[in-house]
């Protein structure tokens, strides 16, 4: 359970993220703005109160031991840049060079620009999974203590892909990986459940032989509490996150329009009213 002081630093640091993402998306006049907002409250916990991260990229002796995050889901990619810049990782002045021609920080997350906190190439989705079950086994092989955490969005666990690498990480028992789900029933053409249903995902989960954790993505308490959890079971964990798509903003939320599309001046100037007057 996090302290009342701890609570109200994630609620600031949170909307400020939120507030950078719209920053970044209108002045690239692209982006991601809906699934992005949505994982907002979930990556300033992870990045301030869970992940064994240093603060900033730097070959610290205990650099092999930190936990590797994953974001699958790459085109949120500037929810991560937000946070990670906000952690020190970067200059948050470099955030509104995103998408531009020269930037390190294209609309997808790309190792060969070596941006601090990156641990991998994502965008193609359904291939985050993979990779990570790659990475923990690896660890596990080196005798690693670390644990490998994949955020992925719910649209995302319509490719096949997906679901081989669920089973092979319960197949090879790969309790140091942790599976993240933005559970906000948007994706760029609709509902979920109109494009391709995953209800009952929770039961899906468990039948393929995960621990499998619900909760309120938006809740800190229960991010905090869920991933503390998460870390002592012995088997791959995966966490259901409820989220509302575009959450901060009033005319963006649960709207799938807002999946990818950049903000005007006028609305710009309203969604950082709304997420300053909401701290």
């Amino acid at each position: 359970m996090l302290k009342e002081n701890e609570l109200k630093e994630l609620r600031v640091s949170a909307a400020e993220t939120r507030m950078n993402i719209l920053k970044m998306i209108h002045e690239a006049k692209s982006g991601h703005p809906g699934g992005s907002l949505s994982g907002a409250d979930i990556l300033n916990v992870l990045y301030k109160k869970c992940l064994n991260i240093p603060s900033k990229w730097d070959k610290s002796p205990d650099f092999e031991s930190r936990d590797r995050f994953i974001l699958s889901k790459g085109h949120a990619a500037p929810l991560l840049y937000s946070v990670l810049a906000q952690q020190g990782f970067f200059p948050e002045e470099e955030l509104l060079t995103l998408r531009k021609f020269g930037s390190r920080l294209q609309g997808h997350p790309s190792k060969i620009f070596d941006i601090p906190g990156i641990e991998t190439s994502t965008g193609s989705l359904g291939q985050g999974i993979s990779i990570a079950c790659g990475v923990a086994l690896g660890l596990k092989l080196d005798k690693n203590p670390a644990s490998v955490v994949v955020y992925t969005g719910d649209g995302e666990l319509q490719e096949g892909s997906c679901w081989e690498a669920f089973m092979l990480a319960a197949h090879k028992k790969l309790d140091n990986l942790i599976v993240i789900i933005d559970r906000n029933k948007l994706q760029i053409d609709g509902y979920t459940e109109d494009v391709m249903s995953l209800d009952n995902l929770y039961d899906k989960l468990k039948s393929f032989n995960w621990d499998v954790i619900q909760i309120n993505g938006h809740d800190y308490n229960q991010i905090y509490d869920s991933f503390m959890k998460a870390k002592k079971c012995t088997q791959p964990c995966a966490i259901i996150a409820n989220t509302i798509k575009g959450k901060g903003v009033s005319f963006m939320e649960n709207q799938a329009g807002w999946h990818g599309k950049a903000p005007n001046d006028d609305e710009l100037g309203k969604a950082l009213k709304e997420l300053k007057e909401g701290i």
